[in-house]
Parts: C-alpha cells; sequence; structure tokens
C-alpha cells in the first residue's frame, strides 16, 4: 500500500492560486505535521507531575494493527465499537478563511491520531454548504473513494456531523465506514473513562448518538409486507418476518439507556454531599476549565502537586479530580480539574456529564486556561464559553483567564489576548513562570470569612483552632490558661460553634 505523504506544492502568489491548490496545500501541511496529537517529541513532564503512574496504562490502549472496519465485515446492523486504523480525513472549506479550515483539519487529525489510527491522506473541499445526500457532493464523493482505494485505508473521518442519511450515501460510495467527528470524540471518551460514573456518562452518550443511526444489511432486515399491499399476490404468504432485529436493537438500547440513567441519577447524591461538605466547612472551591490539552492537569499538578496524569493528547482528562491547596496567606480551598471542551461538543456529552460539569457551576471561581502557543487561541475561547453558556450557573461564576504555555507562545499573541481578556494571568505550568503571581490571583479573587469573632477556645477543642486557620482569617492568637484567645473572622457556622464552646 502507498503510505507516501503529498508533497507539499512552492507556495505561489495567492491571487494565481485556485481554490483547489490552497485547499491541497492545507491538506499537504496537515498531514506533514501529523502526529503531534500522540507524539510531538513525546509529552514533557515536570517534577510536579509525580511518577505518571497512569500513562503507561494509557499508552497500552492504543489501537493494535489488523482490525478491520471495512463494510462487507458487517453483516448486522452497527451496535459495535469504532475500530479506528488506517483514516483519510474529509472536511469543508466553506465560508471561513483557509487558515481557519486548516486549524480545524488540524484538530481532527489530533482527534483522530488520539483514538489510535494512522492518518494517511485527506481531501478539503470549497464548498457554500454540506451536500445533503453525500456531504461532499456526487463528483468529491467519487474522488474520496479513489484517495481510499489508492491508500489502502478502511475508515473515513469527517470534519463535521453528519446526518444519517449523509453517512450510508457516503459508505455506499467509498466502500468502508464513515466516521463523523461526534462519533470520533465519543470514541476517545469511551477508551478513557476509567471511573464508574465516567464510563456511564460516555456509554449513554453514544448510545444516545447511535440509536437514530442504526443500520442493517440482508434478509434479517426484511420489511414486514402486513396486508393485501403490493397487488396480486401480496399478503399472506408474503410478509416479511418484519423489523425484527432492528426494533429489538432499538428497545435493548432504550432500555439501556433508561438504566444508565438511573444508575448516573444514583451517582449524583455522593457527588452532592461532597459539594454540601465542603460548602458546610466553608471551604471555598476553584474549577480548572478550559480547551482539551490546553495544560490544565500540568496546572493542577503545579499548584497541588497531585501527580494527575499529564498526557500530549486531546481528552486525556475524563474523570474529575479534586485536590486541597492553600492560598499564599494560608486559607485552604479545593481545586477541580474537569473535562477539556472542544469546538461543536456533542451535545450527547454535554447532557451525559451535566453532573460531573456542576463542578463549575458550583464554584466560587472558574481558571479558564488556555493554550497561548495555539494557532487559534481565540476559538478555543469562545468554544469553551460555548459550552459555558449550556450549564446552569456557569455564566454567574467569576472567571480568570489563564494564558498558558507562555515558553512556547508568540509575545505578540499573548500581548493581543491580554489586551481582550482583561482579567487574565500569563504562565507556564511547565517552567513555573507566573504561578505565584496566579495563587495570589486566586486568594484575592476568594471570598473571605465575613463574621468576626472573638472568643476563647478551650485547650480540647483544638480542633476548632485548626479549623480557624485552615477557613478563617486570624487577626490575633493568644494562649491563656482557660484557652486560646482569637480574634478572627470566620463563616456563619463556624463562628455560631466557636461561640457555643467560648469560655
Amino acid at each position: 500500500m502507498n503510505d507516501a505523504r503529498p508533497t507539499i506544492r512552492p507556495t505561489q502568489p495567492s491571487a494565481e492560486r485556485t481554490p483547489q491548490e490552497v485547499a491541497d496545500d492545507v491538506v499537504a501541511r496537515v498531514l506533514a505535521r501529523a502526529g503531534t496529537a500522540v507524539q510531538a517529541g513525546g509529552t514533557v513532564h515536570s517534577t510536579y507531575d509525580g511518577e505518571q503512574l497512569d500513562l503507561e496504562e494509557r499508552t497500552s490502549l492504543r489501537r493494535v494493527a489488523g482490525l478491520s472496519t471495512e463494510l462487507e465485515d458487517v453483516s448486522e446492523v452497527e451496535y459495535r465499537q469504532l475500530r479506528l486504523e488506517r483514516v483519510v480525513l474529509v472536511g469543508l472549506w466553506s465560508g471561513s478563511s483557509a487558515a481557519e479550515a486548516e486549524v480545524s483539519l488540524r484538530e481532527l487529525a489530533a482527534l483522530a491520531e488520539t483514538a489510535g489510527s494512522q492518518v494517511l491522506d485527506g481531501l478539503l473541499q470549497r464548498r457554500a454548504t454540506p451536500d445533503p445526500s453525500t456531504y461532499l457532493g456526487s463528483g468529491k464523493a467519487a474522488e474520496l473513494a479513489t484517495v481510499v482505494a489508492a491508500v489502502g485505508a478502511d475508515t473515513v473521518v469527517v470534519d463535521g456531523e453528519l446526518a444519517p442519511s449523509q453517512r450510508r450515501s457516503l459508505e455506499d460510495v467509498v466502500r468502508v465506514k464513515v466516521v463523523d467527528r461526534t462519533a470520533l470524540i465519543l470514541d476517545i471518551f469511551a477508551q478513557h473513562a476509567k471511573s464508574r460514573e465516567g464510563k456511564a456518562q460516555v456509554e449513554l452518550a453514544q448510545l444516545e448518538y447511535l440509536l437514530p443511526r442504526l443500520r442493517g444489511w440482508g434478509e434479517s432486515m426484511s420489511r414486514q409486507a402486513g396486508g393485501q399491499v403490493g397487488g396480486a399476490g401480496a399478503g399472506m404468504g408474503s410478509r416479511g418476518p418484519g423489523e425484527t432485529k432492528i426494533e429489538l436493537d432499538r428497545r435493548r438500547i432504550r432500555n439501556r439507556m433508561a438504566r444508565l440513567r438511573r444508575e448516573i441519577a444514583a451517582m449524583e447524591p455522593a457527588r452532592a454531599t461532597k459539594r454540601a461538605s465542603r460548602r458546610r466547612n466553608a471551604i471555598p472551591s476553584v474549577a480548572i476549565a478550559g480547551y482539551t490539552n490546553a495544560g490544565k492537569s500540568s496546572l493542577l499538578n503545579r499548584l497541588t502537586g497531585a501527580g494527575v496524569l499529564v498526557e500530549n493528547a486531546l481528552f486525556a482528562t475524563l474523570d474529575p479530580t479534586v485536590r486541597r491547596a492553600q492560598t499564599p496567606d494560608g486559607r485552604t480551598y479545593t481545586l477541580a480539574d474537569t473535562v477539556g471542551f472542544v469546538r461543536d461538543l456533542p451535545h450527547q456529552l454535554v447532557e451525559a456529564f451535566r453532573s460531573t460539569l456542576e463542578e463549575v457551576a458550583d464554584a466560587d471561581l472558574i481558571l479558564h486556561v488556555v493554550d497561548a502557543s495555539h494557532p487559534d487561541p481565540e476559538g478555543q475561547i469562545a468554544a469553551v464559553r460555548h459550552v459555558f453558556a449550556d450549564i446552569p450557573g456557569a455564566m454567574d461564576v467569576p472567571e480568570v483567564v489563564v494564558l498558558n504555555k507562555v515558553d512556547r507562545a508568540d509575545p505578540a499573541v499573548v500581548a493581543r489576548l491580554r489586551s481582550r481578556e482583561l482579567h487574565s494571568v500569563v504562565v507556564s505550568a511547565h517552567t513555573g513562570e507566573g504561578i505565584e503571581a496566579l495563587g495570589q490571583l486566586i486568594a484575592d479573587q476568594l471570598p473571605r470569612p465575613g463574621v468576626p469573632v472573638e472568643v476563647v477556645v478551650p485547650y480540647e477543642r483544638g480542633d476548632l483552632v485548626n479549623r480557624v486557620h485552615e477557613h478563617g482569617e486570624i487577626d490575633a492568637e493568644e494562649h491563656r490558661p482557660e484557652g486560646t484567645l482569637l480574634r478572627a473572622r470566620v463563616d456563619e457556622t463556624l463562628a455560631a460553634e466557636l461561640r457555643s464552646v467560648a469560655v
């Protein structure tokens, strides 16, 4: 099979280049850098990332060669796990500029490689709107079939969401499996989720996506003729077995979805109890959110030494991690590392992960982490805020934009972002630049206890004194024979407990 990458044509003046030549050059640049999602010289860790014990397990999840997805291997409905191996990328260049189309196609390549596939070739079409039948149009679909056959691909990955009819029509032309962007993201989530809740959320999202897209081949899918239809000779003896198989699958999927929703609902009280406990103890909370691969887990490790998984791949974090941290003035707060967002995040995932995303809405402060070295950081910021808008209450939480990876970013881009995002801070989770300023900014933004107290706490209630140190602000502390004199500001709950035991 031919694995050769297309050669990049010499750049011509833009006025002399046709849209097709521009599109071909975009594809060539994307393919020339294919591998950045999982390679890029490897993942670079800092000493704050710990031993990274989960990394070997994550690496072992890469797909293995030899898994076929050709349509002739499919005998029943497509209720099966995606098996990406050798793929061809397909994108549309519509009203956006060629640069935006390249960013989107490059992200699709990164997603495909994160799923464990090998990107062989690509095709970018200049078209105002997708073709309602085959997404690309009959001529371009035929060209795609030729490319797929030439490179020996077994899967086509489309940079968009396909209607069920579009996917079926395109598969009929190219004769290999067609996967859209939504299905690809769902597959990555299915590979990487580890917790019971995360797995249930991903499976629910997959089933919601799959239900309207069931497809079958062969006599097991024959339709029921029913009654005296079709003229003479129809009716008794001509009725097929009915849509028994596909209807059975639909019923099983609906039953499974109902069971998953009950399981997720049953897990929510435990998460709510933990949040209520933190609120009862007046522990402020900070949520780290942002685009996938922006460096959120690296920032959590730098601030807390949590040692959570850090990988140069999209969606390395799916299960939220909550760790304790301290402000420079000694107050305790929690940091929650949340799932990364992406452009056009499938609505099935937003719905399924709603209980997890509530960590963002319940926080006292959001650290919106942005990869300042990315070609389109403004687009990433807009995509994340679009998801925030879908989470009730998230837009009301104070937000600090953390411009990460400044050690690799263009200073002009950083200056542009800072001018647009007035409430921002510049850091590098890898080198530690700006981390102290970020810690001070967190301390300034977190709510401060507002109830003043002056009490003498008996020595046998040292636990209360410790809570004042952790969650309050102490103006004076003096040890007396009868106990510890405290002049401090605390929350209302702790103030009531202190007064109840005061000497």
